[in-house]
């Protein structure tokens, strides 16, 4: 495996794969990598020829108060663990690299619709900061395939829109979210929790699967079923955010007609963040 760090190294390296003929794939990442990672790069290796990888901690897409600061930086071990999965590039640019000159006050691209309710809702700028680095990469990397994980499943939808909405010409693949024995979804921000505390917070995805199984029964009293399964939360000493059915295509909460679900949650459990959702169709 290969690490670059400037556009021109890296454009370099996927032009002459693609005078060669091979495909590129691309897995976008801040870092601190987890299974659930290295899950991404084994997929951009089945759907592609020649795979990268970035590690940036985007600056754009953190508010105030949030953990960019803390945000853990492990580029050594990231390093390794891309070459064990056979990664062929890695691509670790630094602020100046993808921002010259401060660029991120330049441009800003707002993603409507699926990216103001749920997580858009608590986090103002959020999803804008995402748009726009994703943007950036896309054309710094110009990959034929791109893999993302569910496990953002709002963050996804907002990309799949920009790909759509500014003629990207990339598959944008979604790889099912990976998770511990417990259930609980890996994220590089567990790394904030002690070992009782994951157990604790396994809590997220059983409250997922109970609603899930509970309107695969026919429940369609949404609003009820959401709050119900707030007041569990709170109940287990988890800070919820918010716990919404929704549409998949529209991110829009569902209603009687809906029949592709996602549900989406928000919680935190001390000062750590936890996403999670659980997606299905009846």
């Amino acid at each position: 495996m290969k690490t670059v760090h400037t556009v021109k190294e890296l454009r370099e390296m996927v032009a002459a794969q693609r005078r060669a003929g091979r495909t590129t794939g691309f897995v976008p990442t801040m870092g601190n990598l987890h299974q659930g990672h290295i899950s991404l790069v084994e997929q951009a290796k089945e759907k592609s020829d020649f795979v990268v990888c970035s590690i940036f901690v985007n600056p754009t897409q953190f508010g105030a108060g949030e953990d960019f600061s803390r945000y853990p930086r492990t580029l050594a071990d990231d390093s390794s663990k891309l070459a064990a999965a056979d990664c062929d590039v890695l691509f670790a640019p630094d602020v100046d690299e993808v921002y010259p000159q401060q660029s991120q006050d330049w441009v800003d691209i707002a993603v409507t619709g699926v990216s103001k309710k749920h997580c858009g809702s608590r986090r103002a700028g959020h999803f804008e900061g995402v748009a726009l680095v994703v943007t950036k990469l896309f054309n710094m990397v110009q990959p034929d395939v791109a893999v993302f994980g569910k496990k953002d499943f709002q963050q996804l939808a907002v990309i799949r829109r920009l790909t759509t909405a500014l003629n990207f010409p990339i598959e944008i693949i979604g790889s099912e979210t990976v998770r511990e024995p417990n259930g609980l979804a890996m994220s590089s921000r567990n790394g904030y929790l002690s070992a009782e505390q994951k157990d604790h917070a396994a809590v997220l995805y059983q409250q997922l699967c109970k609603v899930k199984h509970l309107v695969e029964q026919g429940r369609k009293d949404f609003s009820q079923l959401a709050e119900d399964a707030e007041r569990n939360l709170a109940d287990q000493g988890l800070i919820y955010e918010y716990f919404n059915i929704a549409d998949q295509d529209t991110l829009q909460l569902a209603d009687s007609s809906t029949t592709r679900f996602v549900i989406l949650t928000a919680a935190k459990l001390d000062s750590t963040r936890l996403i999670d959702n659980i997606d299905f169709e009846i």
